[in-house]
């Protein structure tokens, strides 16, 4: 058996893509620095991803509709919503936890 760990691909999709353009934009108005810093915390949370699929729990929201194919990181207060499909780990949405994040999980991904 081998000790090496089995290796994803990190596929952040367009809309993840929008959702941390939109959320350093809004942040870097007030305070640059701490826009990077936050980019740099959901990156390297993402990055994980590579080796370390399977860390994150399920989503609550959808774990109350028996929904269990969608994974979540926390980087307080946003939340990293994945699928993992089978050696790809699509990274979906970045939400902001403090939203009412039911309706936009319904809205983005139950469509």
């Amino acid at each position: 058996m081998s000790d090496e760990i089995e290796q994803y691909v990190v596929n952040i999709t367009t809309n993840a893509k929008k959702d941390l353009r939109e959320i350093i934009s809004y942040i870097a108005q007030d305070n640059p620095r701490t826009a990077i810093k936050i980019l740099e915390k959901i990156e390297s949370r993402i990055n994980k991803l590579d080796r370390f699929p399977y860390r994150g729990g399920y989503v609550p929201e959808l774990l109350k509709r028996n929904i269990k194919e969608y994974r979540q990181l926390l980087e307080s207060p946003w939340r990293i919503i994945y699928k993992i499909d089978k050696d790809i780990v699509n990274v979906l949405l970045i939400i902001d936890s403090r939203r009412n994040t039911q309706d936009i999980l319904i809205e983005k991904l139950l469509k």
